[in-house]
């Protein structure tokens, strides 16, 4: 099954890609029903191409070989999921999945549920995945996207999603309308919320419906997405592959995802071989992300946009892990050069006051299964402290971590529970929200949070480097809670000569506060 274990342990994700599409041949992949996303030539994937490139090459959309067999009244569109475009006021994807193929599948939209005249054809995605790569038998999913431009910012609106016999227009499927609303023109309070390492589980859900009630503007999801590798070594030897746990993960998030805009950057669970080189052609057929980043980086999950006074910037942390190296280097460093001159850029503009980076791989971490990443110590750190970036979220570790503000990778400042930190003096806050759903890890010191802190001088880790892990003995750690959370983070925005903060809070599932900060800066 996959690439066996001798060969994967010493090949690179494109390398196993190429072995996967030789061995499993394009007559294979035609009695499934559907070709996967990405060209494929004499049935191996031309290697060295990204995902993205293969999408361009590709633009018709791709129409399913059954459409028609199945009476379209009997199909319901699920898992819907909003994405901004790159500019969140004017642009958002609608993306959601069907069961079956569909004939025609299309979304309604406009400003009142009555008023859905507005029609806009769809584009098809589908993804066939062989019986021998991974868990299922041959299985063929069908992505759908419609992508929303000249909106009017700051707006709500109203869609549904359809196909021939499946009219969300009709009175009895008024139940089926979602909406969402774009950014503002203009800076004003919002509320955003983040965390990485979900899946699928009942904490997950839990997280959600959590989530669901600060009404964030947007969420933040650092990778580690759905797990349909759980194995997340960048490996297709692993036999638990299963395409289907995205159908399980879409359908779970949808109450959330249909309304907020789910924007995700991608960890090492999310690196399926069998799609394309670089591991995201499957992430490229579920997910339409701002297509803003590095030029011929092969990172789709590399981009950024800006809400109101906040610029978010998505890293692939893949890409610089000594960890898990399967992706190392994949960029030729072009995502580090693109990284700094989108933080010069921002700095620089006068409408932003605070910039976020989100990626998978932790900076800053205790916890004793992976700890901290030497990789984003040594590419991205410098820049972060140069650019006084003012908040950086991580996931991998299944737990709640916070640091104190660092520079230097020492401490600049303590931030006590409550306390306020000024990037542009102190240095950076970092935050592990990775305790979204998985199992959770441990610390190797004890708990530290809001009502139980218990403050220590140091605490015995490690940094993963090249050619290993290296012990490290660190005063940083500030917060840790060992149990289901996520992050909330209130923007207040001000006028020139004035304060805007980012209130930054760790809440666990229960409801319970377990962690809060400002974040300030003078504009």
């Amino acid at each position: 099954m996959g690439v066996p274990e001798r060969l994967a342990d010493r090949m690179s994700m494109a390398e196993q890609h190429e072995y996967l599409r030789a061995r499993f041949s394009r007559r294979t992949m035609m009695r499934g029903g559907a070709v996967t996303l990405g060209a494929v030539a004499g049935g191996v994937f031309v290697p060295g191409a990204s995902a993205r490139a293969a999408t361009a090459s590709s633009a018709a959309p791709a129409r399913a070989t059954s459409a028609g067999k199945v009476d379209g009244a009997l199909v319901a569109p699920f898992g819907r999921h909003l994405a901004y475009g790159a500019d969140p006021r004017t642009e958002m994807t609608v993306s959601w999945q069907v069961p079956v193929a569909v004939r025609r599948p299309y979304i309604r939209i406009g400003a009142h549920p009555w008023d859905l005249s507005r029609k806009i054809e769809a584009e098809v995605r589908e993804l066939f995945t062989p019986a021998g790569v991974g868990a299922s038998g041959d299985h063929t999913q069908y992505y759908l996207h419609a992508r929303l431009t000249r909106l009017r910012p700051g707006k709500t609106y109203y869609y549904g999603v359809g196909h021939d016999g499946f009219d969300p227009a009709s009175a009895h499927l008024a139940g089926t309308l979602g909406t969402f609303t774009t950014a503002p023109a203009h800076a004003r309070p919002f509320t955003f919320t983040a965390f990485g390492d979900q899946g699928v589980s009942y904490h997950g859900l839990a997280n959600d419906s959590l989530i669901l009630a600060q009404n964030p503007a947007f969420h933040l999801h650092a990778g580690d997405i759905a797990y349909a590798d759980p194995a997340g070594q960048g490996k297709s030897a692993d036999t638990g592959f299963d395409s289907r746990t995205w159908d399980q993960f879409l359908a779970q998030t949808e109450s959330v995802a249909k309304q907020v805009p789910w924007m995700v950057s991608y960890g090492n669970h999310d690196m399926e071989a069998w799609y394309s080189p670089n591991g995201y052609g499957g992430e490229e057929a579920r997910w339409q992300l701002p297509e803003n980043g590095p030029d011929k980086a092969n990172l789709p999950g590399v981009y950024t946009f800006t809400h109101g006074n906040t610029a978010v910037i998505s890293l692939d942390a893949n890409d610089i892990s000594f960890e898990i190296p399967a992706n190392l280097g994949i960029s030729g460093g072009t995502q580090t050069k693109w990284l700094e001159a989108q933080l010069k850029k921002y700095r620089a503009a006068e409408d932003i006051d605070f910039v976020v980076v989100f990626f998978h791989h932790c900076a800053y971490c205790t916890s004793t299964a992976h700890a901290s990443e030497g990789g984003v110590r040594d590419e991205w750190v410098p820049l972060f402290e140069k650019y006084t970036v003012d908040l950086v979220i991580n996931g991998h570790n299944h737990v709640y971590e916070r640091t104190d503000v660092v520079k230097g990778g020492k401490v600049a400042k303590e931030l006590p529970i409550g306390g306020t930190a000024y990037p542009e003096t102190d240095g950076v806050v970092y935050v592990t929200a990775g305790a979204a759903g998985r199992s959770l890890y441990a610390f190797s010191a004890t708990e530290s949070y809001q009502g139980h802190e218990k403050d220590l001088e140091s605490v015995s880790s490690f940094v993963c480097v090249d050619g290993g892990r290296q012990n490290e003995t660190v005063a940083w750690s500030r917060v840790r809670y060992l149990d289901y959370s996520f992050l909330r983070v209130d923007v207040t925005p001000a006028p020139k000569g004035r304060t805007a903060t980012l209130t930054v809070r760790g809440i666990a599932e229960t409801g319970e506060e377990v962690d809060r900060f400002t974040v300030a800066r003078r504009v």
